[in-house]
C-alpha cells in the first residue's frame, strides 16, 4: 500500500490597515505563511495585483517549490548512482496568462539548474538523470502544465 503524506501550514492575512476589504484599494495583501518548524514566510500579492515587491507572491513560491523539487530529486538521484555533485543552482522561469476575467493559470515553467559535477566521467550520466528527477518529483508531477528543464551540466575546475 503506497504511504501517504500530510502537510499543514497556515496563512494568516495581515493587511487590514482598518477597514477590511471595505473596498478593493483599501486592504494591503500582505500575509504570513507558516508551518510548525520552519521560519515564517512573508507574503504578498504579485505587484501587478497590488501586491509588494519585498514579500513572497504565491506565484513564485509556486517556481520555487518547482525548483526546489527537481533539485532535491536530482541530488537524491546523483548521489544513488555514485555522480558526484559539488554545485548546483537554478534559475527558473514561469509563465502566467491571465484568462481576460480575472482569473489566469501558469501555462509553463522552464528549470535552468546549473550543475557541476567532480568527474568528467560523470557528464553523461548527470545530464541524463535529470529527466529521471524530473519524472520522480512530487510537485511537477503535481501541476496541469508543462515543466520543461535545460539543464547544464559543468566539470569542478574545468
Amino acid at each position: 500500500m503506497p504511504k501517504q503524506h500530510n502537510y499543514r501550514t497556515r496563512v494568516v492575512w495581515t493587511g487590514n490597515t482598518g477597514s477590511g476589504t471595505s473596498g478593493y484599494r483599501a486592504y494591503e495583501r500582505d500575509h504570513e505563511v507558516s508551518a510548525d518548524g520552519p521560519p515564517t514566510l512573508p507574503g504578498t500579492a504579485d505587484p501587478a495585483f497590488r501586491g509588494g515587491k519585498d514579500r513572497w507572491n504565491p506565484e513564485q513560491l509556486l517556481l520555487a517549490s518547482l525548483a526546489q523539487c527537481h533539485m532535491l530529486s536530482y541530488l537524491a538521484l546523483c548521489s544513488l548512482a555514485g555522480v558526484v555533485v559539488t554545485a548546483y543552482a537554478d534559475e527558473a522561469d514561469g509563465t502566467m496568462t491571465g484568462d481576460g476575467a480575472g482569473g489566469g493559470r501558469f501555462t509553463e515553467a522552464v528549470l535552468r539548474p546549473r550543475v557541476e559535477v567532480a568527474s568528467p566521467d560523470d557528464l553523461d550520466r548527470a545530464r541524463a538523470l535529470h529527466d529521471e528527477a524530473h519524472a520522480k518529483c512530487f510537485i511537477a508531477a503535481s501541476v496541469n502544465f508543462p515543466v520543461h528543464h535545460e539543464p547544464v551540466v559543468t566539470v569542478r575546475g574545468a
